[in-house]
């Protein structure tokens, strides 16, 4: 079957899925389960988001589509603030569209003074939106040190320090991590926001365990469907976690901030978003396999290279009668 043919079927499935989830959906908001790791005290917030309007299917072999995605490269600062061991390149050794799939390989190598080699892409100036359902259909590589990832940035991040008051550091910008995986843990992935005061080894997260599946042996949908004040994480059709602003915790604002904002509008406005939810703004994809870092530590003896990530596909929808 052509993919031409296959996004067609998918997408009368999906139609019929959401009429299905929809129904499923309420129960799951009456009842809120305790299995789906979400609040056993609020009721959940589920929308439908219907509306197509942004997809990638990987249908045209070579680099990835130019009108979408571009390239992080290098090492980053501090191995892209997590102590990551990578190189990222534009190679198609690290990075292709072929047989109807992305394929991001994470290599053991010598380049450019780094031991290994992989590819982040991302969407940043070519397709950036507020809320919506944001959902990659993935299976992931496996062992010790692996960090695959499809994430969002907001698109107010500003890359390097200034005083433009409209954009901001992160993780004031705010994150959300759509999916992660610690290589050694093939049955478990896990949904998280970073935002002012829940960042870095702190983020607000929530795992899931497949218990008797793997990320690495199949396909999986990985997803989010976000809104005003809640974000709902996926993995095909089960709901396993909701984040809102009742989740933020309370955490005085820390003084080195002084420092590093002298300018006292620039300390205030920092300052003032403090604890806060910054989920309301346009946000932009990522997707990539990081090696080494914070998440799962370095590779080991036991790690065989090189690993790929599979994208079969990366689809964003909103609500139709939404207009943000």
């Amino acid at each position: 079957m052509n993919k031409a043919n296959k996004f067609r079927i998918r997408k009368k499935v999906t139609r019929f899925k959401y009429v299905l989830l929809a129904m499923s959906y309420i129960l799951l908001a009456i009842s809120v389960l305790v299995t789906s790791g979400c609040s056993t005290d609020e009721t959940q917030t589920v929308a439908q988001f219907t509306e197509l309007v942004m997809q990638d299917e990987f249908d045209v072999d070579g680099a990835p589509n130019p009108g979408i995605w571009s390239y992080d490269i290098g090492t980053g600062i501090n191995g892209w603030g997590n102590q990551e061991l990578q190189y990222y390149t534009n190679r198609p050794e690290n990075i292709i569209v072929q047989n109807g799939y992305l394929i991001i390989t994470a290599r053991e190598e010598s380049f450019q003074s780094s031991n290994y080699t992989s590819a982040r892409i991302l969407t940043k100036g070519n397709f950036e939106q507020k809320y919506g359902r944001f959902e990659a259909r993935i299976r992931l590589p496996n062992g010790k040190g692996l960090w695959p990832a499809f994430w969002m940035l907001g698109s107010n991040i500003e890359e390097e320090r200034d005083d433009n008051l409209n954009s901001f550091i992160w993780p004031f910008c705010g994150e959300i991590d759509i999916l992660e995986n610690a290589g050694s843990k093939p049955t478990i992935i896990s949904g998280a926001v970073h935002g002012p005061g829940y960042s870095g080894g702190e983020p607000i997260l929530k795992e899931y365990d497949l218990e008797n599946d793997r990320v690495d042996t199949g396909f999986h949908v990985y997803g989010v469907e976000w809104g005003p004040e809640y974000v709902n994480f996926y993995i095909d059709d089960v709901l396993y976690n909701q984040i809102t602003p009742n989740d933020l915790p309370e955490s005085p604002f820390p003084a080195f901030y002084a420092d590093l904002f002298p300018d006292s509008d620039e300390y205030e406005e920092y300052e003032g978003r403090w604890n806060k939810w910054v989920y309301d703004q346009p946000f932009y994809m990522l997707l990539n396999v990081a090696v080494g870092g914070l998440f799962d530590g370095p590779p080991d003896e036991n790690t065989i290279f090189p690993q790929t990530m599979l994208v079969d596909y990366v689809r964003v929808y909103k609500n139709k009668f939404d207009n943000n």
